[in-house]
């Protein structure tokens, strides 16, 4: 929030001269629609708002129906320090997001969610010719070069494909291997997930369960089809005894692109691991896809890396590590992971209107 606050878009003079003054002004939209998703409520609420805010806008934000409360306890805090009608919430379903993105007094969208219902706001907005930002689903993929130590980046893979249950847009959710390491990569992997717990929260665990019912219910979808299509399960896949939507980390080995774990977001605690021989072909593989987000691609060799690295069709790329979001460098998506990007003054710009001013001199 401090980075976006901290944040200017000044004055920028491109013409002065005996002819003319020439400057750019940047100016607010007006209402910023904010429609959020459940994984990360509050952070994202804050990642769409602020720069709203920043630039001089008022806010409608509209959470998630799964994960209310945090933002109405935010929106309570917010105005205790803001004037009347800046910072509004609504709540409700996905009716009250359509309403949002159709509103005629609404003047920009800021949506963070699925691939599906982003295309519907951006139908919706046409009518009017909305400004949108959309930030959508994305199904990483990284490359992992033979010169990979192992040892030392397995943990970091792990981290970035699990975090938050793997319900994260930018988490690593494809990994192509090099056959000279697959082995040693999935075993280190495999072993990784053998020691961390899944549970309820009452004792000592290190994942919670998925959030709902539908996310739950993909998740062991795609996994059956993995299992039955011969594809091996080094750990996890079996849903334990008891109630709530636990699923425990789950590591899949020998698993073909076409499955739909492989060409399809679970957002769930499952990865699979797929073997490649040729550079060039894991690279066409890991860009055989209709959503670009981020990808990344591992190696001790990083100038080789990074050359890789710049041809992934993603809109952030990452060399020996994965889903790193900082709030001055811009994150967003190509294909259909979305339209704009969110951070830094690239984002920030994307709440206002470009005003040219000509002012004729002589």
């Amino acid at each position: 929030a401090h980075a976006t606050a901290n944040l200017e878009l000044p004055v920028e003079v491109i013409q002065d001269n005996d002819e003319a003054r020439i400057e750019v002004h940047r100016k607010p939209l007006g209402v910023v629609g904010s429609i959020t998703p459940w994984n990360f409520p509050l952070m994202i609420a804050i990642w769409h708002t602020m720069p709203a805010l920043r630039s001089g806008n008022t806010v409608v934000i509209k959470p998630s129906e799964y994960t209310p409360l945090t933002t109405l306890r935010a929106a309570q805090i917010i105005n205790e320090l803001l004037p009347p009608g800046v910072f509004n919430i609504v709540t409700g379903d996905g009716s009250l997001g359509a309403a949002i993105s159709q509103h005629p007094d609404i003047n920009k969208i800021v949506f963070t969610g699925s691939t599906a219902t982003g295309k519907k706001i951006m139908q919706s907005a046409s009518a009017g010719l909305k400004r949108i930002t959309l930030e959508l689903g994305g199904n990483d993929a990284a490359i992992v070069l033979p010169d990979t130590d192992v040892a030392a980046a397995a943990p970091k893979i792990f981290a970035t494909a699990l975090f938050n249950n793997g319900q994260t847009c930018a988490a690593l959710k494809r990994l192509y291997v090099h056959e000279d390491i697959y082995d040693e990569m999935c075993q280190a992997l495999a072993a990784i997930a053998s020691s961390v717990t899944t549970g309820d929260g009452s004792g000592d665990v290190d994942f919670g369960p998925i959030q709902n019912k539908a996310q739950y219910e993909r998740v062991l979808e795609l996994a059956g089809e993995a299992r039955e299509s011969g594809a091996k399960f080094l750990t996890g896949g079996e849903v334990p005894e008891g109630p709530g939507y636990f699923y425990p980390v789950t590591i899949v080995a020998d698993i073909d692109d076409d499955q739909r774990l492989v060409k399809e977001e679970p957002f769930g605690p499952i990865l699979p691991v797929l073997k490649f021989s040729d550079v060039e072909d894991a690279l066409r593989r890991a860009n055989d896809s209709n959503v670009g987000l981020g990808g990344s691609v591992w190696s001790s060799d990083v100038e080789r890396a990074t050359e890789l690295a710049g041809r992934l069709e993603c809109g952030t790329a990452w060399v020996n590590g994965h889903a790193m979001i900082q709030p001055n460098a811009p994150f967003g998506g190509v294909k259909e992971s979305g339209i704009g990007v969110e951070f830094g003054r690239y984002g920030l710009e994307e709440y206002t209107s470009i005003q040219t001013l000509q002012v004729a001199k002589g």
